[in-house]
């Protein structure tokens, strides 16, 4: 792994810095003109969808698994993002897993904050088994507030008394919206994306008017027993790195299969940054073999782009 690569792709995001403490208006038009600029490859197909009464994109690769989904949730403090500027991460690990995906346009705050995205989000997931898909055959996966979301949504889906599905995998989760941990402050020089300041703007609008302690929030606080497996991906040098390493022990105490894979040097999300990083491919390699064992499935060929 190229220490080069990682010095370059640290300049790069901090060039380009994006103010996650800006008007949402603002931000919300900074970050789709960021996301727009990363390439699709041709060959991967985009069909606007709709799925328990939620708004998505089903991300697609002729010759795929359809049998099997990776629903999806994207990043973006539960303020910024959509299924669309996610689509280059999901048609990486679509193209990688070799079963497409469905990523969802849950609605942001602060137009609709708690509990509207885990409403969204557990909505489309029961949607999936009240069309007759095997929960064993499903995935849920996410970055950043997606990452958190996807655990919230399994939470809300055992105290519903619903099937788990067969696994979930966590980008840089966010996962505690009380803004306790120590990487907080501890990594904020290493960190070129997100910062303190950014985040204690952006969480209170989704808060709202609920706990942050509420583990449907900040599923830090919450009892993770039942749960599917969990594979965690994070980089060391994240102001939320915390978050992933206090989830992944909550996990392991409720006696949940869980991984943790620390990337080291990397920032927030670096998985999103494969074209770039030795370190972003690899660890989409990793998470592609998870999702595959988990599903029992392995394709007979890997795409090319």
């Amino acid at each position: 792994m190229s220490k080069e690569q990682q010095t370059q792709l640290d300049a790069i995001l901090r060039q380009g810095g994006l103010d996650t403490a800006a008007d949402v208006a603002s931000v919300r038009a900074a970050f789709n003109a960021l996301m727009a600029q990363i390439p699709v490859p041709a060959d991967v197909l985009q069909k606007p969808t709709e799925i328990g009464g939620v708004d998505g994109i089903e991300v697609t690769i002729p010759g795929n698994e359809s049998e099997r989904v990776i629903l999806y949730f994207h990043g973006g403090v539960y303020v910024v993002g959509s299924a669309a500027t996610s689509v280059p991460l999901v048609s990486d690990l679509v193209r990688r897993t070799g079963v497409n995906a469905l990523t969802l346009d849950y609605r942001l705050a602060p137009e609709h904050p708690y509990p509207a995205a885990v409403d969204d989000a557990r909505a489309a997931y029961e949607a999936l088994l009240a069309q007759g898909m095997d929960p064993g055959r499903i995935v849920l996966a996410g970055e950043s507030a997606g990452g958190g979301l996807a655990v919230a949504v399994l939470l809300a889906a055992r105290e519903a008394g619903l099937p788990m599905p067969s696994c979930a995998f966590l980008m840089s989760p966010y996962a505690d919206l009380t803004l306790s941990g120590e990487t907080l402050t501890e990594r904020q020089s290493l960190d070129p994306i997100l910062t303190p300041q950014g985040l204690r703007v952006r969480a209170p609008e989704y808060v709202a008017g609920a706990d942050a302690a509420d583990p449907l929030i900040s599923p830090i606080f919450g009892d993770l027993s039942g749960l599917p497996p969990l594979l965690i991906q994070v980089g060391a040098h994240e102001i939320l790195l915390s978050d992933s390493l206090r989830l992944a022990a909550r996990a392991a105490t409720a006696d949940v299969v869980v991984t943790l894979d620390v990337t080291p040097g990397v920032p927030h999300v670096f998985q999103g940054y494969a074209g770039l990083l030795d370190e972003a491919a690899a660890a989409l390699d990793r998470a592609s073999d998870f999702v595959q064992a988990q599903l029992g499935y392995l394709p007979a060929s890997v795409h090319s782009v």
